[in-house]
């Protein structure tokens, strides 16, 4: 066995013991009468909104391959449609066994069945995730906004304490050393790349830089952003469903599905597929709401099992399509997808 199959699984154990015990920590730590009304909430499920939380699901899925192909477009990757989306659902589902293997399986799955350099997939990867970090920041912004007496107690257990006291008043030495910390790092790093470039290495730390530079070489950022704002409407999407298929939630306000989808993503990164961290925050999140421990745990387990649902299965659905659908595509449509020549003016035009 591998030193990386070694660690993989060190990774594994160690990602998914913690989202157990975090599981086990907040059962434990809620009373018996909320533990009996956690039950019963399960009894109470609305199962008919399963529909359409697999329709927004997927809505959600689509647009971000929708996105992630604009990513590709200055790098002159013009990949399908149909191949991108497969990718994308079969990535997820391998982040929900082990934590970022997602992304290389989507970069293997395009290079295979479109014939493009997985390095320049790669840049555009971290490049989408960068934007979603982006993303993330400000929703925790807009969160502080709109609900900043209800929320920022809570922000600063996940956090903020690390840069903020209990006043609210901003750390400066702690801000600064970590300023510090980050400018020595991008000086390292880019002499130290100078060095290799010319190397194998180098050659794929090019690649990923290329892709990072793609957000600035987007013509249309309109369409990128409207991409970006549907792709986080149906995660808000996700969660106002699950409102309603629990009867326990129906007094909750819209406002509360902000909290959530900003601090439930963080519990979705922490554990392979969010498990027993995604349940635990939400929780927590909504006992500032009102919401009592074991109706809060309820709806978090539910959330979590309906969105890790519609990975599971979409995720299973493209792995049997995927290759039924190149099968069937006829040979003259076999062609490379990426050229260091601009000279397709249609692919250019349409990136379709």
């Amino acid at each position: 066995m591998s030193k990386k199959t070694i660690s993989t699984i060190i990774q594994l154990i160690v990602f998914l013991g913690l989202g157990i015990a975090l599981m086990v920590w907040r059962y434990n730590a809620i009373s018996e009468k909320d533990k009996t009304d956690m039950f019963e909430a399960f009894g109470h499920i609305r199962w008919l909104w399963s529909a359409p939380l697999l329709v927004v699901g997927f809505l959600a899925h689509y647009f971000r391959s929708l996105r992630w192909k604009m990513l590709m477009q200055p790098l002159k990757v013009y990949p399908s449609t149909a191949n991108t989306v497969f990718a994308v659902l079969i990535g997820y589902l391998a982040n929900a066994l082990i934590p970022r293997l997602g992304e290389v399986a989507k970069c293997t799955i395009l290079a295979k069945y479109e014939k493009v350099p997985a390095d320049k997939l790669v840049g555009t990867i971290i490049a989408e995730r960068a934007f979603d970090v982006v993303c993330l920041v400000a929703l925790l912004f807009l969160t502080l906004l709109f609900q900043f007496d209800i929320i920022y107690p809570f922000a600063q257990k996940l956090g903020t304490k690390i840069f903020l006291d209990d006043t609210g008043a901003v750390k400066w030495l702690h801000f600064g050393v970590a300023i510090v910390v980050l400018l020595a790092i991008i000086v390292v790093f880019i002499r130290l790349f100078k060095k290799i470039k010319s190397s194998k290495i180098g050659q794929i730390i090019q690649g990923i830089g290329d892709g990072l530079k793609t957000i600035g070489q987007i013509k249309n950022k309109g369409r990128f952003l409207l991409l970006t704002f549907l792709i986080w409407f149906m995660y808000a999407g996700l969660i106002i469903i699950g409102f309603w298929a629990m009867p326990e939630m129906s007094g909750i306000t819209l406002l509360a599905s902000l909290a959530i989808l900003t601090f439930g993503s963080v519990g979705m990164i922490a554990t392979p597929g969010g498990i027993g961290a995604y349940p635990v925050i939400i929780a927590e999140v909504l006992i500032l709401y009102g919401i009592s421990s074991g109706i809060g745990f309820a709806y978090g387990w539910v959330s979590w099992a309906g969105q890790t649902a519609i990975v599971v299965i979409l995720g299973l659905a493209s792995l049997i399509l995927l290759p039924i659908y190149n099968r069937n595509k006829d040979n003259d449509q076999q062609t490379r997808h990426y050229s260091p020549k601009d000279n397709d003016a249609k692919s250019v035009a349409t990136g379709y």
